[in-house]
């Protein structure tokens, strides 16, 4: 009998022992509606009501607004991270600072590529407005494959389109 009542107690332990820790965890949405969760009280512009879930009787812990905690705290809080652990910290910088120059170096290759393709359909329209207004035979495929030239209408329509084109791509 003395073992079932040594194994009720020490169950008993571990139950109060998980249930005060339940109890010192923070829930709160934050302005952007996702839902933080941390050991630590939310920053004083959380307003009360995006509060989830609180410890017992701890209204009176959340910081005042002059007590504001800092940002860093407050992020390595919600992911779990223990605060002061500076290598931790540098190698999260880097990385964002590594994509962030990442991002602005694609940005910068996609906007390279729409000026080299800008100029190259500017001198393709140019060429080809050229032909058109100097009075060359102009001749197409038809759907059929078959080879047609360009009417009067024709080289007035291809002549607007190559304007339009020029106006476009070339400044």
């Amino acid at each position: 009998m003395n073992i079932y009542r040594a194994a009720g107690l020490g169950l008993m332990a571990l139950t109060l022992t998980f249930a005060a820790q339940a109890q010192s965890i923070w829930k709160w949405r934050d302005a952007d509606g996702r839902i933080q969760i941390s050991d630590r009280p939310p920053a004083a512009s959380v307003p009360d009501s995006a509060i989830i879930q609180r410890p017992g009787g701890a209204v009176s812990q959340r910081p005042s607004a002059g007590q504001e905690q800092p940002v860093a705290a407050v992020a390595a809080s919600a992911s779990g991270v223990q605060r002061g652990d500076p290598e931790l910290e540098a190698k999260k910088r880097k990385m964002a600072a590594d994509k962030l120059a990442a991002d602005q170096q694609a940005q910068q290759a996609a906007k390279d590529k729409l000026a080299a393709h800008k100029a190259d359909t500017c001198r393709r329209a140019r060429n080809d407005l050229s032909a058109v207004d100097g009075g060359m035979r102009i001749a197409r495929a038809n759907d059929k494959g078959e080879r047609e030239f360009l009417d009067d209408k024709g080289r007035a329509a291809e002549s607007q389109r190559l304007r339009q084109l020029v106006a476009e791509n070339c400044q």
